[in-house]
């Protein structure tokens, strides 16, 4: 079309595009571009090879969800001699493909995560007694405040005693000391020091056996 202004000419304009004078008439004369004439196909332009046999096929697709396109058409060669040709394995995958998106099991959801450096970091508790670490040949019991600076996954523990607010105060305080800067968030699981309510050092236990949590 670029062409066809400057020159005016069908023979020149098309040659200049690279396209044939036929199919420059065509476009100079539908007005529209390639991609405009170009129409989406909803029919098939060939008999489906599969469509007698395939209930069966289904059947087993769903009896075994991770059953290869391959080894039904392998089986389909074998129950069917000379009804199946090398060539139809292609077509026979497409409609497992179709069908697997449209009936087969659920696939697991993985929401990727981005870090950004400085952005956050973040707190957990982890048991260490399992390390068998003994003082004065008594088994020291003890746990890991850990704080992980996700972007670069830079490590810093801190031993404590229990999983408290005390505790995670401790581990950020001398995690912050060694790397010289503060985040912009910190972010840590539910502590039940946190979340629940425990007055003076005593734990309250509501009717259904459960903790309340803190109002604020």
């Amino acid at each position: 079309m670029e062409e066809m202004s400057k020159y005016g000419q069908i023979g020149l304009a098309s040659m200049r595009a690279g396209m044939d004078r036929k199919t420059g008439r065509k476009y100079v004369a539908a007005g529209q571009l390639p991609s405009e004439l170009a129409k989406e196909r909803d029919w098939r332009t060939r008999e489906d090879p599969f469509v007698e046999h395939w209930p069966e096929i289904e059947s087993r697709l769903a009896e075994t969800p991770a059953l290869e396109a391959k080894t039904v058409f392998e089986f389909l060669v074998e129950k069917y001699p000379d009804r199946y040709e090398p060539g139809q394995l292609r077509t026979l995958q497409r409609r497992i493909k179709v069908w697997r998106a449209a009936h087969g099991p659920d696939k697991e959801v993985t929401l990727a995560q981005q870090h950004r450096p400085g952005e956050a970091a973040q707190t957990d508790f982890t048991w260490a007694t399992e390390l068998a670490i003994t003082i004065v040949g008594q088994l020291f019991v003890h746990m890991l405040c850990v704080f992980t600076l996700p972007y670069s996954n830079w490590r810093w523990a801190t031993v404590c005693l229990s999983e408290s607010i005390a505790a995670i105060r401790k581990g950020v305080q001398r995690a912050l000391f060694q790397i010289g800067r503060v985040p912009a968030y910190h972010q840590t699981d539910n502590s039940t020091a946190a979340t629940h309510r425990i007055p003076d050092g005593k734990s309250v236990v509501a009717r259904d056996g459960k903790r309340p949590f803190n109002e604020d």
